[in-house]
């Protein structure tokens, strides 16, 4: 619990009931114990754990059902890529696996600098809706694995498949005789709400918060350190030298933007597309299995994603093209797999005039059209992100490198994806190097606390050890002031203590 926080007059202040105090207080305290017992393991013992608990969640038996079971409950999202999310949890037990937790876990001899590693102590984890069973997966191994307990609170929506998913982790700890209580979640006893939500995090040594930016403002305002996720809206630019490659670029897109019925906040929203390959590149998006829609569609489609005061709508979230076509009173082929906007694109503003620009979060694509020099490009990203999207991602399909460090250099987000599917990539593939995740920080821009891919160096503290140089490393006046040294200026001497 943050020292500044007093919960007596937090649990008043969010007029909460008796019974949720009693059962984050109950769940806080078996937590404390479990966690004190565990930080005294070893790193062998701690890795049989996290190998445990990810394999009882991700076998692809258990994956489905819980998969199946959150699609039920929430009526939104794709069986079949979601349950391809089962890779992310394996991808998280990788990368814990070739890390150290326990003891020394980097050593600068240079500097005479060893760094120890050590638990933060309770995490709080919100669980959003979209992923009520890979958040919890891949949090409890990122916090097992650092030596925590952690507590989740899960949305309302999707509670009973998050309660499975932790049932599973705790079986998981329970079979190598790890304190099952470092896994808990919220529910059981009090209804789930965001004063329940909000109490936990005030309770707790650190959150990890991933959700809407109603959770992340509680988050940030709970007293309690926190890392949070910013609004995405992933933006693709396809240069001129797309052209080597331009069905690879669209197969690209199409993975991301249909994963899960484009319900993660890095599925390709927007497409940046040179002049010179406008028509060939939409030709590409069609092959892949695009539906371009009219003029008319479009504006349909607009009514059923967007009240008139531009808030999107919660029904046509996360949904089939078939069904957001249907959502907007028309019909399209059974084999289509995504949507199409392209009538009055390449606006970028929050007006009405610049909807498309906006996030989606379902199955359709804005594409807009840039011309000229590649600066026109860049200013087309930094424009989207004035709107939405700042902080999060940015990909590239491009063969320039100078392209690729020009956008690089200003583009204000986190991470930029080259040649890759943004929402199979981003948040860590076995194709590339990022570190895996649930949670994409954004930075300052987004007003987070980190720009990184949350992993596992933010779940846990780390002391540092100096011991005495044989040498000082003290420059030269001369070499620290450069130009600006004036050596009469230093002539002037203080008298000793």
């Amino acid at each position: 619990m943050s020292m500044n926080v007093d919960m007596k007059a937090r649990y008043a202040e969010l007029k909460l009931g008796q019974d949720a105090i009693d059962e984050i207080e109950e769940a806080y305290a078996k937590a404390k114990i479990a966690q004190r017992e565990f930080e005294t393991w070893s790193q062998e013992q701690i890795d049989r754990t996290i190998q445990s608990v990810a394999q009882i969640v991700a076998n692809s038996h258990n994956f489905h059902e819980l998969v199946m079971m959150g699609i039920e409950e929430s009526n939104f999202g794709d069986p079949v890529s979601r349950e391809a999310k089962r890779f992310k949890i394996r991808g998280i037990l990788r990368d814990c696996l070739r890390q150290k937790s326990v003891g020394i876990i980097e050593e600068i001899p240079e500097k005479r600098i060893v760094k120890y590693a050590k638990p933060v102590g309770i995490i709080a984890c919100v669980i959003p809706a979209t992923n009520p069973d890979l958040t919890p997966a891949g949090n409890a191994i990122y916090a097992i694995k650092a030596r925590n307990a952690i507590i989740f609170s899960p949305h309302p929506r999707t509670k009973n498949t998050s309660r499975r998913t932790i049932e599973l982790m705790r079986e998981g700890l329970r079979r190598v005789g790890a304190p099952e209580d470092l896994v808990q979640i919220l529910g059981q006893k009090a209804k789930i709400n965001k004063a329940t939500s909000e109490a936990l995090m005030s309770r707790c040594d650190l959150i990890i918060a991933t959700g809407g930016q109603g959770v992340v403002s509680r988050a940030y305002t709970s007293g309690t350190p926190a890392y949070a996720v910013g609004a995405g809206n992933a933006t693709m630019v396809w240069d001129e030298t797309a052209a080597q490659e331009l069905n690879k670029a669209a197969f690209n897109t199409m993975r991301s933007k249909t994963s899960d019925f484009g319900s993660g906040c890095s599925a390709d929203g927007n497409i940046v597309i040179h002049e010179s390959i406008w028509d060939a590149a939409l030709n590409e998006l069609v092959a892949v299995g695009g539906y371009m829609l009219s003029a008319q569609e479009q504006e349909a489609m607009k009514n059923a994603m967007w009240d008139e005061e531009i808030h999107r709508l919660a029904d046509t979230v996360a949904l089939s093209p078939q069904d957001m076509a249907k959502a907007a009173g028309f019909e399209i082929p059974e084999d289509r797999k995504f949507l199409i906007a392209s009538h009055g694109t390449g606006v970028f503003n929050a007006s009405k005039e610049g909807i498309w620009c906006r996030e989606k979060l379902t199955t359709l694509l804005a594409v807009h059209k840039y011309t000229g020099e590649f600066q026109n490009a860049i200013d087309s990203v930094m424009a989207i992100h004035e709107v939405g999207g700042i902080g999060h991602s940015v990909g590239i399909f491009s063969f320039d490198e100078d392209h690729i460090h020009r956008l690089a250099m200003v583009a204000r987000v986190g991470r930029i994806m080259v040649r890759q599917p943004q929402s199979k990539a981003n948040s860590g593939s076995m194709n590339n190097g990022m570190p895996m995740t649930s949670s994409i920080g954004c930075g300052t821009w987004a007003g987070n606390a980190t720009s990184e891919n949350v992993h596992l160096h933010h779940y846990m503290n780390v002391t540092w050890v100096s011991k005495e140089l044989d040498q000082a490393d003290s420059p030269s006046d001369e070499e620290l002031f450069g130009e600006f040294y004036d050596p009469e200026l230093e002539k002037v001497q203080y008298s000793k203590y």
